[in-house]
């Protein structure tokens, strides 16, 4: 049986997200990016287009690595001003019913316990719809900001986060028991202290003993995303990520990008269907294909092909401003996005203006209805993806014209949904309830015991390191 397109709206609370320089377009609202309208308003649009999410991008840091400088992330608002994209979720939850929010934070300047508050507090009050898109950030810019000399190393990061999310896990899935809150006014009793841990980690990142402040949410661990594509990052994924965020643009390669995901969840001891594998994707539709064409023809006027490399820069940590228009870029190492440095290894400057005419760099389908579903669907039964991440080109006609025209196309076509099914976003997109599977090492710390034999190991070693100080 033909799957259905899972579909989340890949966004960011900034003007200019992926498509770089469309901002300037007489249409284009996002320069109300600071309005709450603004975000709910696109939220009760998607929830009417029957999307899944709404997965908002963010960094840490500015793209200072083109020409050295901000000059041209300024002019052209690349990504800068950006704000936080948690404080839109309650606004939006608050007028939908059904949409997924797909938040974006960077855990390597996070404190893991008072974040753990803040996912367990949008979950309740989402009532179970948010996600979490997991980053260890690539601006070395970010790092000065926080008072680091640079970027700490590619792989050391996600030996960080392999840990910080042990830590979250401790605390979500195992600081309260399910039965913990009674809430008996006669009796007076809210939460029973018997069922409620404390949590002992003493880690090489992090120390952490205390009680989690949140009792159990609807999900309490929400929804996990992961973007990296390395080596390194593939591991990670493969031990925690439910839904991987995936670039491409050939179906072959893609192809091979999914199967690597689907091995790495199996590597890790759970199945591969565990995994759910979402690619970028920018659509532009019309009625008809010459409509179609005309507006792509449209949009290409206001589109800034040179912000869309100064993008590129940061994301490789290589300025491109300094190579001559068809001098070969070579990969080399940084610490940047390691996936990305290697695949546009070889590439001229010209290739990648080209590349980046409509202002980023994912691929572009361009067509009527029925030749847009076409496309989209070519690209999930080629690759085995479950779904995409629709960009924003023009603000918010993008996504209405794809809802208008492309969604009613991919239902009569049997390959989207018609309605929402009830319950959580994890349960939704999975079926099998709100809470993490048994198989994801995170279900693991559900169990008190395994809490408290911690505690005891945590106990003997502190008792050990204090007889090695009276020694000295």
């Amino acid at each position: 049986m033909a799957r259905e397109i899972l579909l989340n709206a890949f966004n960011m609370n900034c003007i200019g997200h992926i498509h770089h320089g469309l901002w300037t377009h007489p249409r284009d609202r996002s320069t109300n990016f600071n309005q709450l309208s603004y975000w709910t308003e696109l939220a009760q649009l998607l929830e009417r287009g029957l999307f899944d999410g709404l997965f908002i991008a963010d960094i840490l840091g500015v793209y200072d690595v083109y020409q050295n400088g901000i000059d041209l992330p300024l002019q052209e608002a690349i990504q800068l001003p950006v704000n936080d994209p948690l404080l839109l979720v309650s606004a939006m939850a608050g007028v939908t019913r059904h949409l997924g929010f797909g938040v974006t934070a960077n855990l390597s300047y996070e404190a893991p316990y008072p974040f753990a508050r803040r996912l367990s507090t949008l979950d309740h009050l989402t009532q179970g719809r948010i996600g979490w898109n997991i980053v260890t950030g690539y601006l070395d810019s970010a790092a000065k900001a926080m008072g680091q000399p640079q970027q700490v190393e590619h792989d050391r990061r996600y030996d960080q986060a392999d840990e910080y999310l042990e830590v979250l896990y401790k605390l979500l899935e195992g600081s309260w028991q399910d039965d913990a809150v009674l809430a008996d006014r006669e009796r007076r009793v809210y939460a029973q202290p018997g069922k409620v841990h404390k949590v002992h980690h003493q880690g090489e990142f992090y120390q952490v003993e205390g009680y989690h402040l949140s009792q159990p949410s609807p999900q309490r661990t929400p929804l996990l995303f992961q973007a990296g594509s390395s080596t390194r990052g593939l591991r990670f994924a493969g031990e925690h990520a439910e839904c991987v965020f995936i670039g491409g643009n050939e179906h072959a390669a893609v192809r091979a990008q999914v199967d690597k995901v689907r091995a790495s969840a199996v590597a890790a001891g759970r199945a591969a269907e565990g995994i759910k594998v979402f690619m970028g994707i920018a659509v532009i539709v019309a009625p008809t294909e010459a409509e179609a064409r005309d507006k792509h023809a449209e949009y290409l006027r206001y589109a800034s092909p040179e912000a869309g490399i100064a993008h590129f820069s940061s994301s490789t940590g290589i300025d491109l401003a300094a190579f001559d228009l068809d001098e070969p870029i070579h990969a080399r190492k940084t610490n940047a996005i390691e996936s990305v440095v290697k695949t546009f290894s070889g590439w001229t400057k010209r290739r990648l203006l080209q590349q980046h005419a409509l202002g980023g760099r994912y691929p572009l389908v361009v067509g009527s209805p029925e030749q847009v579903a076409e496309q989209l669907i070519a690209w999930i039964d080629a690759t085995g993806l479950d779904g995409f991440n629709l960009t924003r080109i023009v603000t918010p006609e993008s996504y209405a014209d794809f809802i208008d025209l492309v969604i009613p196309e991919l239902q009569r076509r049997g390959r989207y949904k018609t309605a929402y099914a009830d319950g959580a976003l994890r349960h939704k997109l999975f079926g099998q309830g709100p809470r993490l599977p048994s198989e994801h090492p995170g279900a693991a710390w559900r169990d008190p015991a395994r809490l408290e034999h911690q505690h005891s190991i945590t106990h003997e070693l502190r008792g050990l390191s204090s007889n090695a100080l009276s020694l000295l």
